[in-house]
């Protein structure tokens, strides 16, 4: 299993492609894991060497006990592109792991080439509403909340039509530590990161969807569209895992964007 400590704890990753390709970095969301990012790793990999992990306290990371922040998880990021030796990548991250990508281009833009924000906020709108499921993580697990989760993840029609990838993201959530969970549940419910949108300079992509409650587009995406100097923006016929629900379109739009 490919393991590497970075940052203070054990991480899983997965690096592919070829040595030659520019390098971009794939950071998943709450309650998930790299695999959220199949489909756009595959149509990457002909342009692109892609490097993705899980998240601190998802999939086979190490979880430690505590609340997180958004810049010790972004510490993790560059950490593991330290330890491959990647001076400058693009980065794409999708709600918790575009939390981790403003951090990124606001204070580490001298790593960056490129920075996707996708199904994200600069701060969370209700942070009781993240601890109160930071706490049920910990005192009832994971199972107390998977159906309203993937109810805030996926469209009603796309739940009702059951994909493989819905059953996926559902097992993978149920298999999450609660603990690590809980940590990312802290450093969500205090994002407040308004105040450096200004300062992120590299080109940046901010991807929304249009059904997406977790957070809307409204007062999040479209935030992040007009703070960010000079940032482009896209949405897509789709809730909160845009990049599973539209996957042909997020990926034409990522890598338009990329390359």
């Amino acid at each position: 299993m490919p393991l590497v400590s970075a940052g203070g704890i054990r991480h899983f990753y997965r690096l592919d492609g070829n040595e030659d390709k520019p390098t971009v970095i794939l950071v998943h969301s709450l309650g998930t894991d790299h695999s959220l990012w199949d489909r756009q790793a595959a149509d990457l990999l002909p342009y692109f060497r892609v490097l993705r992990y899980d998240v601190g306290g998802h999939g086979a990371s190490e979880a430690v006990a505590g609340d997180y922040s958004i810049a010790m998880l972004a510490g993790h990021t560059l950490a593991l592109a330290n330890h491959f030796g990647i001076e400058s990548f693009a980065y794409c991250g999708l709600s918790l792991g575009g939390m981790i990508g403003q951090w990124l281009g606001a204070n580490a833009p001298e790593r960056l080439t490129r920075l996707a924000l996708a199904n994200t906020s600069p701060k969370f709108p209700a942070p009781e509403v993240m601890e109160t499921r930071r706490k049920a993580a910990l005192s009832t697990g994971m199972s107390s909340f998977v159906d309203s989760a993937l109810q805030r993840g996926f469209l009603p029609e796309s739940l009702a039509a059951n994909p493989p990838w819905v059953a996926s993201m559902r097992s993978i959530l149920l298999a999450t530590n609660p603990v690590g969970y809980a940590g990312c549940c802290a450093a969500i419910r205090d994002l407040d990161q308004i105040g450096l949108l200004q300062n992120i300079s590299v080109p940046t992509l901010v991807i929304g969807g249009d059904r997406d409650i977790s957070p809307p587009w409204e007062g999040h995406g479209d935030l992040l569209a007009s703070k960010i100097p000079g940032a482009k923006s896209i949405v897509l016929p789709t809730a909160h895992l845009a990049n599973l629900e539209s996957p042909g379109a997020f990926s034409e739009a990522l890598l338009g964007f990329l390359r």
